[in-house]
């Protein structure tokens, strides 16, 4: 699959059973609906190919990872169904990694805010760079992380979660995002985490198919609800998004 337009970039290849899928942005790989849709349904794709085992979640340049929701996007939200509509995207894409198959790794080469840090969780392994700082900004903006939260709970538990989305103004190191469990690996740059992330993937690749399957079963077991905890809390987000600090805030921001 390879899609370039004015909403972003998508990218996928397989090699010995390792699929790498590359999104991109200009907007610091941000995240327009539209783009988060086509991730959606390659992940659903990709969940019924017999010849992957393994997906590497990676984001093109090597400035951020990804900075979460497209802002032009929010600031054209003009009533609750769209603002719902929008933040369902990270929920549906949040649920398609949950639901899939296969095994999926996260390269998160960059800093990482908001729903890139959602995405980031729900990754069943991540490598990182010490340059891979992530924050929670939504408070700031007058929304909050409720739809990803669930997501990141599961990886650095509530605490820490409400530690980050407090702060909302502050970014936690790769080295706190390691301690915390959502980072397994933290290399010193790119060109170390990509030796790293290839023998590690070679490796899983090798492995039963079918025991991959299982294993993946295994680590979100107890998450079937979300299909509509995350849709619920979309409608609360959608809801958010309207008021009047949010714009002024998303104005600001953009300046």
């Amino acid at each position: 699959m390879n899609v370039q337009d004015i909403n972003g970039t998508l990218t996928t290849t397989i090699n010995n059973n390792i699929a790498t899928v590359e999104f991109g942005h200009p907007a610091s790989n941000s995240f327009p609906r539209r783009q988060l849709d086509l991730l959606t349904a390659e992940f659903q794709k990709l969940n019924n190919d017999q010849d992957v085992s393994v997906i590497v979640l990676r984001s093109v340049g090597s400035g951020a990872f990804c900075a979460g929701a497209s802002f032009d996007e929010l600031l054209a939200v003009s009533n609750q169904v769209e603002g719902t509509a929008f933040f369902s995207g990270f929920a549906h894409l949040i649920n398609a990694m949950r639901s899939c198959s296969k095994i999926i790794i996260g390269r998160i080469h960059g800093k990482t805010v908001g729903g890139g840090v959602g995405i980031a969780s729900a990754c069943d392994y991540a490598f990182a760079t010490v340059d891979s700082a992530i924050k929670l900004s939504e408070l700031a903006i007058g929304i909050g992380p409720f739809v990803i939260e669930p997501a990141v709970s599961r990886k650095i538990g509530k605490t820490a979660m409400s530690e980050m989305s407090l702060a909302a103004h502050e970014w936690k190191s790769a080295a706190w995002a390691n301690e915390k469990g959502l980072y397994a690996r933290v290399l010193k740059d790119q060109e170390e985490m990509d030796i790293e992330l290839e023998k590690f993937t070679s490796k899983l690749a090798s492995y039963n198919p079918e025991a991959l399957i299982e294993m993946k079963r295994v680590i979100w077991e107890g998450t079937s609800h979300w299909d509509t905890l995350l849709l619920e809390r979309a409608a609360v987000s959608g809801q958010l998004v309207l008021s009047d600090f949010t714009k002024n805030a998303l104005n600001q921001f953009k300046k």
